[in-house]
């Protein structure tokens, strides 16, 4: 058995550089735990940059529903008077309007 180990001990000697594996575990410390370069902190970047981009594909899908709908409002008089109507409660000097207010079944 002592033999066994003295021949693992030289060949570990022979093929492996300690001054290597040192630095080799100081950069994978370095990598894995260090608080500027971790890689949980990678990962809670990515995960942030990921909501991010949906905020900004909701803002833009916003935009462009309000783009949409400004322009209808100035190139169609219908549509004009239908949001007047109904948004506003608006209504011409001969008509009469009734607001009908649903209950929440809360």
């Amino acid at each position: 058995m002592g033999r066994k180990l003295k021949r693992i001990n030289l060949w570990v000697k022979r093929k492996v550089h300690l001054p290597l594996l040192i630095v080799a575990g100081v950069m994978v410390t370095l990598l894995f735990l260090n608080e500027d370069t971790s890689m949980s902190l990678n990962m809670k970047y990515d995960k942030e940059i990921q909501e991010l981009k949906s905020q900004i594909q909701e803002c833009r899908d916003s935009a462009l529903y309000y783009k949409h709908k400004r322009e209808a409002l100035l190139s169609e008089s219908d549509e004009l008077e239908h949001v007047a109507r109904e948004q506003y409660n608006m209504q011409r000097p001969t008509e009469d309007v009734f607001l009908i207010k649903e209950k929440n079944k809360d």
